[in-house]
């Protein structure tokens, strides 16, 4: 919850804002202002204050505690110029939540974090849990002195600076082992562990919790790790199991017998089999989805036992974002692309998109760019990358699913990455807004460029369209060693809809030197178009009205007489 103080009318204005704007997120602290400040700050994860930073640094400083435990305090000047992230950045969250307030009250987020401000990742905003010295290898980043990354498991990182090397006087360590940090040395704990459990009805959960933790120390490894308590769908509601889970603050994810009894496991028994229908119950959970058996299935030590467990250790698994950039104007790439361009440890995408974003990047991403023509390379080389455990942005224009990167990507691609698709603005959309409203009604795009596909097989599309009165957006609409296919396909139009059809002829749209026009099927000469052009071809409906490209939607009350 994110408490919400102010103390004077315009405070309460914008305060107002933010509650009305997140009405299940927020609550309003009102009264005398220190007793607000007091409660909310015992009693939410974070607060933002519409008061004068001064005024909340006296306020608060009396209820600090620490940096793991504090809120995150956000403060908003009365004019609302401003969201100043004041306390607890990364931990507490007040660095993101500057940013959210700001964009809704369109102010400016102030955020003076020392990593955010040089664009390098916070050591304690990586979502994995951290111990050691971060303030000091931070600072060591920052200042450029060389740092050792040892990964003794795998796992998808951040960029990291150039100086992220072997060796350093200063270290990062990713470990699921049960390892303290040494001097100068910070200690990340993925979540590659996964634990198995077996329970007998009714089975204590201080039985069950103490035979997953003593299996876990005994074999060296982190509880911090662990990632998730697996068990047969039968035992979903087995209290002990389910409070286990409940109490190591992880998901407990069930399986179904039938399932389980497909695990081919060092350890089957007739006693599960006939209990719940599959021969084993720890060891198969825990390694349904693949993995490295480190603790084969071990018993609880209360006798009867009525617990088992068995410990696997899941790899980290690549990550691959297929981004669209959209049309190219900087204002037009959706926070969610610039949040996964800021991820991403390897950018792989067409040169020329690549220098659109490149000040985007995070110091130390390394940028796998080629020229046109090399897109099965770059599909290859993405899928190649995250297979390795890398966190991979490849990138297209528009939406990277049409006509682009997504298809080639996700052909190469199986199920032992993950992939997440960020759509982006089309050209065709981005065309059709500063014609006007071409798209109003059905439509459909067709590229005309036949090196993937026979011309046969467009102009067989390009017919279908003409003939549903649909319509249709020209990609790739000519080139110098292509200058027949546009007229072609004109042509096949003109023989459903009339000489005066609007077609709107938009070339780089929403870039620096976009160009527009408005002409008709009779009018337009395929000579003044080229591969940067999009072509709109209306269909019968469509009109040319105040200069604008419109095809109605066909509501019954604009054809009623006014």
């Amino acid at each position: 919850m994110i408490g919400l103080i102010s103390a004077t009318a315009a405070g309460a204005a914008a305060r107002d804002r933010l509650a009305a704007a997140w009405p299940d997120r927020t609550r309003v602290y009102e009264g005398p202002v220190p007793d607000a400040v007091r409660a909310a700050f015992a009693e939410c994860e974070r607060l933002v204050c519409f008061l004068a930073t001064g005024a909340v640094v006296r306020l608060v400083a009396p209820l600090l505690a620490g940096k793991t435990s504090d809120p995150g305090v956000v403060c908003v000047d009365e004019a609302g110029r401003f969201a100043v992230s004041l306390l607890g950045g990364h931990g507490g969250g007040a660095n993101d939540l500057a940013r959210a307030v700001a964009e809704v009250l369109g102010a400016e987020p102030v955020v003076t974090t020392a990593t955010d401000a040089a664009g390098l990742p916070g050591l304690d905003t990586l979502g994995l849990p951290v111990e050691g010295e971060v303030a000091a290898v931070s600072r060591a980043l920052l200042d450029g002195e060389a740092v050792a990354l040892r990964a003794d498991v795998a796992w998808p990182l951040p960029p990291l600076p150039v100086t992220v090397t072997d060796e350093g006087r200063y270290t990062i360590r990713v470990t699921d082992r049960l390892t303290g940090p040494a001097e100068g040395e910070v200690v990340l704990r993925p979540p590659t562990l996964v634990v198995g459990v077996g329970a007998s009805k009714g089975a204590p959960v201080e039985e069950v919790l103490a035979l997953v933790e003593g299996a876990l120390r005994e074999a060296g490894l982190s509880a911090a790790s662990l990632a998730e308590l697996a068990t047969v769908d039968a035992k979903a509601g087995e209290r002990g199991v389910v409070e286990a889970a409940r109490r190591l603050g992880v998901p407990l994810v069930t399986y179904a017998a039938e399932e389980l009894a497909r695990v081919e496991v060092p350890n089957p028994s007739d006693a599960p089999l006939a209990a719940v229908g599959t021969p084993s119950v720890a060891e198969a959970a825990a390694l349904v989805r693949g993995g490295e058996l480190l603790v084969p299935k071990s018993k609880s030590a209360a006798r009867p036992a009525m617990a088992t467990c068995a410990v696997v250790r899941r790899p980290g698994r690549g990550r691959l974002a297929v981004v669209g950039l959209g049309p190219g104007a900087r204002d037009l790439l959706t926070p969610r692309a610039r949040d996964e361009l800021r991820r991403a440890s390897v950018l792989v995408g067409l040169d020329q998109y690549v220098d659109q974003i490149r000040d985007l990047l995070r110091p130390g991403t390394r940028v796998l760019e080629s020229g046109l023509g090399a897109e099965e390379e770059r599909a290859r080389t993405a899928v190649a990358e995250a297979r390795r455990g890398q966190a991979v942005a490849l990138i297209g224009s528009g939406d990277a699913g049409v006509y682009a990167m997504a298809s080639p990507a996700l052909a190469e691609a199986s199920d032992d990455i993950d992939v997440v698709g960020v759509p982006g603005v089309t050209a065709a959309l981005a065309a059709g807004a500063i014609l006007g409203a071409p798209l109003g009604h059905d439509h459909v795009s067709i590229s005309l460029s036949d090196l993937h596909t026979p011309w046969e097989v467009i102009e067989r599309r390009v017919r279908a369209a003409a003939e549903a009165d649909i319509v249709v957006t020209f990609y790739n609409p000519r080139s110098r060693g292509r200058d027949w296919q546009l007229p072609k396909a004109l042509a096949i139009l003109a023989e459903h809809r009339r000489p005066a059809t609007p077609v709107g002829v938009v070339r780089n749209a929403s870039r620096a030197d976009e160009s527009s026009r408005l002409t008709t099927l009779a009018a337009l000469d395929p000579a003044t178009v080229d591969m940067m052009t999009v072509v709109t071809v209306g269909n019968t409906a469509t009109r040319e009205i105040a200069g604008r490209m419109v095809t109605p939607r066909g509501y019954r009350w604009q054809e009623e007489p006014q």
